[in-house]
Parts: structure tokens; C-alpha cells; sequence
């Protein structure tokens, strides 16, 4: 055999065969495919706005601050106000939180916390039909220097796209994300 040349080489198959009887075990069956899941996880992502865990932290994040605002004038009078935030947590966010009643740290440490996620919230889902009903608030106005321009359709398409739907899409995520934060600050000073 010359140096260049390579030896016959079997089939894998065959190879496997010989392997197989040698050891004297039996042929497994292939593998079926992987599963495709991704149009699975799409429909998770798109149906989040639509659920009710969604709109109990939208609540949360519209209800926390008022509440933590009360709560510091209140805290100071005796009241129990750390009770008040637990049974706000665990009915808004579905966490039990149970401990000491040191509702006046959480209520003055979570109020900048909360006034943001307020602000957050409110801007990110006023913004969904804001643009979803962009004709109403532009109407009679040049289209030629909107986005998606110069036409109406296209100037509608693209606020509705991109605004409109883009915003239901990502305000149920960025609001589980906050409302993670707010629930970190509450079982550290709540529990």
C-alpha cells in the first residue's frame, strides 16, 4: 500500500453491527428527532400580556406607592402598616411574607423604588393604545414626517407595529422584572 493511500474504511452501520455483536448486546432503536418547541415559546411570549399574573403586578405597581406613601405617616401613629404591605404582596404578587412588622423601613425604603416603577408602568402601557389609536391623536396633521410616512397607512402601520404592539409585547416582561425587584425589597424588609 502506498503512503497516499488510505485503507478501506466500512460503513458505519457495519461498524456499529460488529461492535454491537461482540459485545453481545442488542441493536437500540435511532433516536427519535428533538422537538421543535420554538412556536411554543413564541405563543408563551405573546399571550404574557393577556394574563392575569400580568395585570396583578400592573396593579401592584399602580397600588405600591400610594400605599407606601400612606403607610410612613401612618407607621409613625402605630399603625400596622407592614401587615398592610404583606397582604398587598401576597394578594397582588402571590408571595406569603411572614416576620416582623417593620413596615415603616420598607414603606420609606420602597417609595423612590415604587414611584419609578408607577412612572414606568404608566408610560409603558399608556403607550400601547396611544399608538394603536394614532389617527385620533394626529388627526388632520402632515403625514409626511411621521414614521413610517409619508402615507397614512404607513404612518398608522408603523406606530401600531412598533409602538403599539411592540409595547403590549414588552411591558408584561419589564413589569415581571420590576415587580421582582419590588418583591426582593419586600421580603428583605418585610420578612
Amino acid at each position: 500500500m502506498a503512503i497516499s493511500e488510505k485503507p478501506e474504511q466500512k460503513p458505519r452501520q457495519e461498524q456499529e453491527q460488529e461492535q454491537g455483536q461482540g459485545q453481545g448486546q442488542e441493536q437500540k432503536p435511532p433516536l427519535p428527532p428533538p422537538r421543535d418547541d420554538s412556536a411554543v415559546r413564541a405563543w408563551l411570549f405573546v399571550r404574557e400580556a393577556f394574563t392575569a399574573g400580568t395585570w396583578r403586578r400592573v396593579a401592584y405597581a399602580l397600588l405600591a406607592f400610594p400605599v407606601g406613601v400612606l403607610c410612613v405617616p401612618l407607621a409613625l401613629l402605630g399603625a400596622p402598616t407592614g401587615r398592610w404591605q404583606r397582604g398587598l404582596v401576597r394578594r397582588l404578587l402571590g408571595r406569603e411574607l411572614s416576620g416582623s412588622s417593620r413596615g415603616l423601613a420598607h414603606a420609606t425604603a420602597a417609595v423612590p423604588l415604587n414611584l419609578l416603577v408607577l412612572v414606568v408602568t404608566v408610560y409603558g402601557w399608556s403607550l400601547v393604545p396611544m399608538n394603536l389609536g394614532w389617527p385620533l391623536r394626529s388627526a388632520g396633521s402632515d403625514y409626511s414626517d411621521a414614521w413610517g410616512g409619508p402615507t397614512f397607512a404607513g404612518a398608522w402601520a408603523f406606530h401600531a407595529i412598533v409602538g403599539g404592539f411592540g409595547f403590549l409585547l414588552l411591558m408584561p416582561w419589564l413589569g415581571r422584572a420590576l415587580a421582582a425587584v419590588q418583591l426582593r425589597l419586600a421580603a428583605a424588609l418585610l420578612s
